[in-house]
């Protein structure tokens, strides 16, 4: 870390990172929670709902490319603050839309407003963190998005069984409101600005790409395979259990619960392979795929009679893709000088798989079922692992 910076600064800053990253993602991921009460209450098909969520990925994975340009040349606390507005102003106009269609358009002006947060972030704690402690960070940030994901999928039924989902997005805009106040304060004394990581504290100054051409592209396809399974599964999961075991939406939003759950112990256990056993990102990301791939095939071939096994079956496979995402995406940028630009483009690419899977899944289902549906995710992580081991030597 920053020499003139104490341990217990240094843990404040990673706390107010992860809580800030906790906000911004319960604005994020809320409509997928309640996408199913949605259906049911108002009427709509699944189909035309989701499109506002593929909507957000696509402009989430756009964005990447602008916050991530402009995180290596802009203020990136600035940037932060203005997204995280910008995407308190959706939340609260979600409620107000009386079609899907509207929307769409608003929720793919949030995810817009998203990607204001994570190249910047990593531009922030690359140079504020040395290695090690950068790893860390982009660990127990991590937590804060699957902590913020247990908050989701535990608040929602509990505002659709009381005042109806439309609370979940006014509870995520005060949230916004919140933190941006805190935002500003607690960082009121640190020198974020991009001048300040030009020198020898910054951890990525003398990076440069150590990736051979084979290996970038194997890393992009391998990432948009683990972002159609992670956040694919993560939006429909709840509805997989609903219509396969014909529970009601409050229970099956509550399943959700298990998948972040589960993504803070993969997090954890990558980390601790990363540094005492594999040291090669790609190498790891294999491997963790192959886990994704068992978790999908024991999931079409044996939950058909047990909604609990469905449950834990899907949660390791989401919990295996996060894993890959920490390794493939919030590792992988530190190796690279512009590291707010090599973060946003890696991270665009997350999205695109998510738009495409999340549209493809509700397709997919509609028309030839669930078991056909998980077959697809069992492929999808067998292909992302064998690009991960073709392309193991990541110096080019």
């Amino acid at each position: 870390m920053n020499a003139s910076m104490t341990k217990k600064r240094t843990n404040l800053l990673i706390l107010l990172f992860s809580v800030m990253y906790f906000t911004s993602y319960i604005s994020r991921i809320n409509f997928g929670a309640v996408l199913l009460e949605m259906v049911r209450a108002e009427g709509f098909l699944k189909s035309d709902v989701s499109l506002a969520v593929t909507a957000s990925f696509i402009t989430y994975g756009a964005g990447q490319l602008v916050s991530g340009y402009m995180g290596d040349r802009i203020n990136p606390k600035l940037l932060m603050l203005g997204g995280l507005l910008l995407t308190a102003l959706m939340n609260l106009c979600i409620p107000f839309c009386p079609t899907p269609g509207l929307m769409v358009g608003i929720w793919a002006v949030n995810g817009f407003a998203q990607s204001f947060m994570w190249p910047p972030l990593v531009k922030i704690m690359t140079g504020l963190f040395d290695d090690e402690t950068y790893r860390i960070a982009t660990v127990r940030v991590s937590w804060g998005s699957s902590i913020g994901t247990i908050a989701v999928y535990l608040l929602s039924p509990l505002f659709i069984s009381t005042i109806g989902w439309r609370g979940m997005f006014f509870f995520s805009f005060t949230m916004c409101i919140i933190m941006a106040f805190v935002w500003m304060i607690a960082l009121r004394n640190t020198d974020t600005s991009v001048s300040a990581k030009s020198d020898s504290t910054s951890a990525s100054t003398d990076r440069k790409n150590p990736f051979s051409g084979f290996a970038l592209v194997a890393i992009v396809i391998a990432i948009i395979c683990q972002g159609a399974l992670r956040d694919g599964i993560t939006t429909w999961m709840p509805t997989y259990i609903a219509e396969v075991y014909n529970l009601g939406s409050s229970i099956s939003i509550l399943t959700g619960v298990i998948l972040p759950i589960f993504s803070i112990i993969c997090f954890r256990a990558t980390l601790w392979l990363r540094n005492s056993k594999v040291k090669n990102e790609l190498t790891l990301s294999a491997y963790i795929f192959v886990v994704g791939v068992v978790a999908a095939v024991l999931l079409a071939l044996l939950s058909s009679g047990s909604a609990a096994l469905s449950v834990f079956l899907s949660a390791t496979l989401t919990g295996a893709m996060h894993g890959v995402n920490l390794l493939l995406v919030c590792m992988v940028p530190m190796y690279f000088k512009n590291t707010s630009t090599a973060s946003g483009v890696l991270n665009s690419f997350t999205y695109l798989g998510s738009a495409l899977s999340t549209y493809g899944i509700a397709l997919i289902s509609e028309n030839f079922g669930w078991n056909v549906t998980i077959w697809v995710w069992a492929s999808l992580a067998l292909f992302g692992g064998l690009l991960c081991a073709i392309a193991t030597r990541k110096k080019a």
